[in-house]
């Protein structure tokens, strides 16, 4: 039993870190830019596409750097040919836009690489697991949560310590002023945009080789994202990132006890955190510190 435990365990911490990727970037476009990113799935299964076409080429390292990039060029496009058309507007209209979106990412994906599920070759070293006692706890598992937490590191390292990474935390809390000081908003809203697409293509990338890869892929991660977001408190990058780790274990414990119930159980614990926090757990600091 401990071992079944340990196990969903592991797989709620994975997926939760997921979660935490993407959530930090939808995070990102929604603090700086008022956008409610709803094609942000498509953006995640565009980068592992990505990645699925171009590692027999190049090789599964260098599609895995490269796909993501893949992904941000063509975020950036799509900001800047739609989305900035809706600054300033109700949120409502960017919501209905990234919905129509999705859709038209989801149908281009069937038609460029099938509709049918494809697997995603991963090293074979990294497939395998790492004793047999513990023959769930793959490399790949532990490389992807190394990954992960590299990434995140690396975001919290460019916000904290570089131009570009200060304008979007002054722009986040107010973008007149920062406009006034001479810096140019449109193009830090595309950069900002950019990195936050990058980070659903690297989760889409390191999901294909763990839940195969289909159309659909983003499907299954674009709500428990925007619950991530909510249960961190809107505005947080670091309470997103708890928000996401901590959906995904509860998930995962969850399935030991009462399987029909992996799902619902988030949004349960979303409903009960609003009720004591309405602003989620970390809501207070409403931006990142």
């Amino acid at each position: 039993m401990s071992q079944v435990i340990l196990f969903n365990l592991l797989n709620g911490l994975i997926v939760g870190a997921f979660y935490a990727l993407m959530a930090l970037g939808l995070s990102l476009i929604l603090n700086l830019s008022g956008v409610i990113n709803f094609a942000h799935g498509g953006f995640l299964a565009l980068g592992a596409y990505f990645a699925y076409s171009l590692a027999p080429i190049t090789g599964f390292w260098i599609a895995l750097v490269i796909a993501p990039l893949g992904a941000a060029i063509i975020g950036v496009a799509v900001e800047r040919v739609l989305i900035r058309r809706l600054y300033g507007r109700d949120p409502l209209y960017s919501l209905l836009m990234t919905f129509g979106l999705a859709f038209i990412f989801q149908d281009g994906l069937k038609f460029i690489w099938g509709a049918q599920s494809v697997p995603y070759q991963i090293p074979s070293w990294l497939a395998s697991p790492l004793s047999m006692d513990l023959f769930f706890l793959t490399g790949y598992r532990i490389f992807m949560i190394a990954v992960v937490a590299i990434a995140v590191g690396g975001l919290f390292l460019i916000l904290g310590y570089t131009r570009l990474g200060i304008r979007i935390r002054a722009g986040t809390l107010d973008l007149d002023t920062v406009s006034v000081l001479g810096v140019n908003v449109r193009v830090l809203r595309s950069l900002n945009f950019g990195l936050g697409i990058y980070l659903a293509g690297l989760a889409g990338v390191l999901a294909a080789g763990m839940l195969g890869l289909a159309p659909t892929i983003g499907d299954q991660l674009i709500m428990p994202s925007f619950v991530a977001i909510i249960v961190g408190g809107l505005g947080s990058l670091p309470g997103t990132l708890v928000g996401g780790l901590l959906i995904g274990v509860v998930s995962g414990i969850t399935s030991v006890y009462f399987s029909e119930a992996t799902e619902a159980v988030i949004y349960v614990m979303m409903a009960l955190i609003l009720m004591v926090r309405p602003h989620g757990l970390f809501g207070d600091e409403g931006r990142l510190q």
